[in-house]
């Protein structure tokens, strides 16, 4: 999706497929020349479940959609650096964010380590817990923060200050 179009900008086209219950299914890419958070934070918001820039490789952007058709996020390295150095300035939640209450130690765990750009096959290694069981929390944390992708996980557990406790051990 580029996210500068006539008419209707790429945001707002982002925000009605994405709302859309018929396109479920449907994964959103946002493609831009323009490297601003004005762009990345309501493009994932509006459930783009990736935010890549035009100048990626033809064989990046090939990755990065075959990355979201597998229902995982992905982000421009730039907006990754971003996105973890404005987090890290604003310091520790001193209690959990609204959002986050009904959620398990565990899930917890695994949000944190969603965020920190862990696969499923790592997070199991890493909690050394079973394929299945790490398919679980990923669902049970997908409806319980009512998140299309693993993307907007990142952005919960980033706004909420999950993020910036660290790694679980």
């Amino acid at each position: 999706m580029d996210l500068r179009m006539p008419v209707l900008d790429g945001i707002a086209a982002t925000r009605e497929i994405c709302s859309d219950e018929t396109l479920a299914g449907v994964r959103v890419l946002a493609l831009t020349m323009f490297d601003m958070d004005e762009y990345v934070y309501p493009a994932l918001q509006a459930g783009a479940s990736g935010f890549m820039l035009k100048d990626a490789s033809p064989s990046e952007l090939v990755n990065g959609i075959r990355v979201i058709a597998t229902g995982e996020g992905v982000l421009a390295p730039t907006v990754t650096r971003r996105l973890i150095a404005n987090c890290s300035r604003r310091g520790e939640a001193t209690r959990p964010a609204p959002r986050l209450v009904g959620l398990t130690k565990r899930e917890q765990e695994v949000l944190v380590l969603i965020a920190n750009g862990l696969s499923n096959t790592e997070i199991s290694e890493h909690l050394v817990i079973s394929m299945p069981t790490v398919k679980t929390h990923v669902g049970s944390l997908l409806a319980k923060l009512r998140a299309r992708d693993r993307a907007q996980l990142v952005i919960i557990a980033y706004e909420s200050g999950l993020a910036e406790r660290g790694m679980p051990t």
